[in-house]
């Protein structure tokens, strides 16, 4: 088993998004990229703390290789836009790829670079290394799925 980590705005509707992919074993919506131990989604949501609202992936690379996990990203989220994500705005909804080792680093800059010739705008999706995630709080767990809905109408 692998991880990724991806930010792409609300978590709710990233998470549903990589938990329906074959080869995903677990997901787990959460906190990553900032200085605040432990935070909690009001402390993120304060802009304060530095974290993004992200999802931790883990997946079999022999079932699901990385780069469709890249492909599912750059799909389901704009990655021109700088720190928002539809009607959701703040740091917390930026767009980044925390990458857990060098191959993820090399297939994150490679597939970044494909998806800006399909942009006029520059990418905002930063490449960064996977730091400590934090777990978001439960009633964010698979919130769209426990409600019987696929997106969260962004």
């Amino acid at each position: 088993m692998a991880f990724a980590t991806f930010a792409a705005g609300c978590f709710w509707h990233v998470e549903e998004a990589f938990r329906v992919i074959i080869g995903v074993k677990s997901t787990k919506a959460g906190y990553t990229g900032g200085k605040t131990k432990k935070p909690t989604y009001e402390q993120v949501c304060t802009d304060t703390t530095g974290h993004a609202e992200a999802v931790l992936i883990e997946y079999d690379p022999a079932t699901v290789p990385y780069k469709k996990l890249l492909d599912v990203f750059f799909v389901i989220h704009d990655p021109t836009q700088v720190d928002r994500q539809g009607p959701d705005e703040g740091t917390q909804y930026r767009s980044a790829i925390f990458y857990h080792d060098e191959n993820q680093r090399k297939a994150a800059e490679k597939a970044l670079k494909e998806e800006q010739r399909k942009h006029d705008k520059p990418i905002a999706t930063k490449i960064v290394p996977a730091g400590e995630f934090y777990k978001a709080e439960d009633y964010h767990q698979q919130y769209l799925m426990k409600r019987g809905r696929k997106t969260c109408g962004i």
